[in-house]
């Protein structure tokens, strides 16, 4: 939760929305079903370097390094540990790190998109593309529910150290002085938010300003035609899978 804290007015990095969302369909698309034989193999590897590297040239170093350490200690998890385990332990050590190893990239780049995405932004991205109010609403809602959320997580932390409640003194019973609360704020998050939303005109019949500015630069043309290009060859390895196995 602490990193989902949004820092849009802070970013280095410029990308119109709608390349993010390009951008994320491919890298997820490609590392969930790529393979890594042949070229594919640089392919993925490309795919898999591009979300680390877009966190930490926005400064999110730290984010970038958790992230890219949770993919490593997974990879060394399946390469090392796994072959050293026999049986059931072998099967659940290998599923577990290919599940992570295949989905920490694309939550780093899902955080690159929140986290560098203002929601005037988002809304007027999804005008452009003509995405009707009843999708664009409540993913504009998503906006802010994760970082408010954060900051209620952080405050029920803090709450429970000042009552000296820790998993130590509790044990399970930790896990549900935290979730509780937690959910409880969620729904009232939810709601609140909706209700700011359709406040701010959200939900107007008629067409509404927006803050934030859209548009494709030359940095949106070459990642989208990476994204493309990465996406072509993943549908010919699939259709045709001696084609690129070079």
């Amino acid at each position: 939760m602490e990193l989902l804290r949004s820092k849009a007015g802070e970013r280095s990095v410029r990308l119109d929305p709608r390349t993010k969302m390009v951008m994320l369909f491919a890298v997820s698309t490609v590392l969930l079903l790529g393979g890594n034989g042949g070229a594919m193999f640089a392919v993925r590897t490309a795919m898999l370097l591009f979300p680390f590297g877009l966190l930490a040239i926005s400064g999110r170093m730290h984010a970038a390094g958790l992230m890219l350490a949770a993919y490593l200690g997974s990879y060394a998890l399946a390469a090392f540990a796994a072959p050293t385990l026999e049986g059931i332990a072998n099967a659940i050590t290998v599923a577990t790190a290919t599940v992570v190893s295949r989905f920490v990239p694309t939550l780093a780049l899902a955080y690159f998109a929140f986290a560098t995405t203002t929601v005037s932004e988002f809304m007027a991205a999804m005008g452009r593309m003509r995405i009707p109010d009843w999708i664009a609403i409540p993913l504009s809602v998503l906006f802010r529910f994760f970082p408010t959320l954060g900051q209620e997580a952080r405050a029920i932390n803090a709450a429970m150290r000042m009552r000296n409640i820790t998993p130590i003194s509790r044990g399970a019973s930790y896990v549900e002085n935290c979730l509780v609360p937690l959910m409880s704020c969620a729904v009232s998050i939810g709601e609140d938010l909706s209700a700011a939303a359709l406040a701010r005109g959200l939900g107007a019949p008629w067409p509404r300003t927006n803050t934030g500015s859209v548009g494709f630069a030359l940095v949106d043309a070459v990642v989208i035609a990476v994204s493309l290009a990465a996406t072509a060859a993943l549908a010919l390895s699939l259709a045709f899978p001696e084609a690129i196995a070079w």
